[in-house]
């Protein structure tokens, strides 16, 4: 469509605008409502998640205060038992050294790793056994040093001078990685060692802290903020009572922003304190908004922090059903407000576009009728019956146009004296076969007939009885020939027919059958006059790769050699054969 001034229009729909107008409306509701949606669901989820986040605190609290703190119970008993207080003051006394050693064996059993280690503060030795006894006869694995950074911990913990203070340590000398359990050994103010026992680390991740909770991450930090136990062990921190603070793997680390560890620090210091047990808030960790919990787990001197992703642990689809069902009832008061209008108007309109663009495609019998006494009614009627006057009036169009094309393609390609093809259509019809023969490698056979002593029948008779003749040579022709054979009227009284798969013999065969059928039976003109007939044919063979040109000018070749040779006979070209060049024949 144009406008006066040839600027092209973009078609406008009628449905397309009130549909827009009352998407405009929805919008208008819809996005505050869902903004205000999504801000209830998220209040919601942040109200759900911290109570699942103190939840899970006091949970992960219980599991490793259950873990950890019966170890830490025994390993405080055997640091007051007398016979390892007395051993430790007189550690060169044999009997009090095998009172002490029996005493350690006896608890031994005991802890759940089955396994203890003792330093004596006077000697610095390392006493060690474990779950095979595999050192019953060598329980004094090697001395401490104070030199020796590995041996740090040592006097770490006995600085602390009482309880039992926890460590995640790789033990170069016993090639174990574990959670070694502390004990200070004193009698008053005096230290007099360190005992106590190891929990293995790979199994104390998966009893309490590798547990698979989907959106819950949980681990255990010391008073430094040094991981100590996490389900994947590169981010624990080993050695850290013997590490400087710049050099531990800590939880701050973790976090994105300065003030999330800030707050981080100050929740840690609250829950130590022991005015609350929990304390939770939203952190930026790895680039996510997470919940991060954190409780403090006295007797043992570790946090256990959580972080949880709210959107793993409280999915928000639940929340679906909810949304979904505001929308369709918005969604249904928009359809009621526009189902009359598109029944009474936009569908009805609908269908008449359908049947415009059913006429526009030539399909006119196929145009509805609205049945309706309304305006779009009368207007449909009224259409229908344009489109059944144009498409009567087409088929009558249709009909003539196939009619005068049928006629031109007549005249185009065939005679109007004799109804066969003429040149024009011969050609036509050769390039198709000769495509045929390439395909197939069988030459055709081409016969170039011409009419003996013609003139002297139109001067004695006139130009009517050549026509006769000329038609009855034509009839007699297309008579003699197979149905896939090709005659036409090359001009004046020469014809040429066309033979399919031919060979020299059937060229011969073909002509000399001609010959015998056109001398046998005298034309009889209208004059009463009995006229006899005679033709000399130049015949060859057409190979696949031969043009039209060439093969008549080697067929009218042979045409000349019978004229020359007395007519009413036929002649092959040299090409057909190998030996004889030329072949005349007169048939008698």
């Amino acid at each position: 469509m144009e406008s006066a001034t040839g600027t092209k229009l973009l078609p406008r729909s009628l449905k397309a605008r009130v549909l827009g107008s009352m998407l405009a409306i929805l919008a208008a509701i819809v996005v505050p409502a869902a903004a205000s949606f999504v801000w209830l669901v998220d209040s919601a989820v942040v109200q759900l998640g911290t109570l699942f986040a103190e939840k899970q605190i006091l949970f992960d609290r219980y599991r490793g205060l259950e873990s950890l703190m019966r170890e830490v119970s025994l390993a405080e008993t055997v640091a007051r038992s007398p016979a390892i207080l007395e051993w430790a003051q007189d550690e060169a006394n044999a009997t009090k050294m095998e009172r002490g050693l029996a005493e350690l064996e006896h608890y031994r059993v005991s802890f759940k790793d089955q396994s203890y280690f003792v330093v004596l503060a006077g000697s610095g030795n390392y006493y060690f056994n474990d779950k095979a006894n595999s050192y019953e006869q060598a329980r004094r694995r090697y001395t401490l040093s104070r030199d020796n950074p590995r041996d740090g911990w040592y006097y770490k913990t006995a600085a602390f001078g009482s309880g039992c203070h926890l460590n995640v340590d790789h033990d170069d000398n016993l090639r174990v990685t574990k959670v070694w359990i502390n004990c200070v050994i004193r009698r008053g103010e005096q230290v007099l060692g360190v005992i106590g026992t190891g929990v293995d680390l790979s199994q104390f991740i998966s009893e309490v802290v590798d547990i698979p909770q989907t959106g819950v991450q949980s681990m255990f930090v010391d008073r430094t903020g040094a991981v100590q136990a996490h389900r994947d062990p590169k981010l624990v921190d080993f050695h850290s009572l013997t590490k400087d603070i710049k050099a531990k793997k800590t939880i701050f680390l973790q976090l994105d922003r300065e003030r999330d560890r800030a707050a981080l620090a100050e929740m840690m210091k609250e829950v130590s304190a022991g005015g609350v047990l929990v304390q939770s808030r939203f952190m930026q960790v790895n680039g996510h908004n997470a919940l991060v919990g954190v409780g403090y787990l006295d007797r043992l001197g570790w946090y256990n922090v959580t972080i949880m992703d709210i959107d793993q642990i409280i999915d928000r689809r639940l929340f679906l059903p909810i949304a979904l069902l505001l929308a369709a009832m918005l969604l249904a008061a928009a359809g009621l407000m526009t189902l009359l209008f598109k029944r009474s108007v936009l569908d009805r309109l609908a269908r008449m576009e359908t049947g415009v663009a059913r006429v526009q495609a030539g399909r006119f019998g196929e145009v509805a009728v609205d049945p309706a006494n309304d305006e779009i009614g009368r207007l449909s009627r009224a259409f229908g019956e344009m489109a059944k006057a144009v498409g009567d009036n087409t088929d009558r169009l249709e009909h003539m146009v196939q009619e005068r094309t049928r006629t031109l393609e007549q005249l185009a390609h065939h005679d109007p004296l004799t109804g066969i093809l003429n040149r024009r259509g011969f050609e036509r019809h050769f390039a198709i076969e000769q495509n045929r023969s390439g395909r197939s490698g069988h030459p055709l056979g081409l016969l170039l007939i011409d009419i003996d002593n013609f003139k002297p029948i139109n001067d004695a008779y006139g130009h009517h009885a050549g026509d006769q003749v000329i038609v009855t040579v034509a009839e007699r022709l297309t008579g003699l020939l197979r149905s896939y054979d090709i005659c036409a009227r090359w001009g004046g009284d020469e014809f040429l027919v066309l033979l399919g798969d031919a060979s020299p013999e059937a060229l011969e065969a073909v002509s000399a059958k001609i010959i015998a059928a056109l001398r046998e039976h005298p034309v009889m003109l209208a004059q009463g006059v009995s006229c006899a007939i005679a033709v000399s044919i130049g015949a060859c063979l057409v190979h696949p790769a031969e043009t039209l040109t060439a093969a008549t000018s080697h067929a009218d070749a042979a045409l000349y050699d019978a004229k020359q040779a007395g007519r009413d006979r036929f002649v092959v070209h040299a090409s057909a054969k190998a030996a004889p060049p030329t072949r005349i024949r007169r048939l008698r």
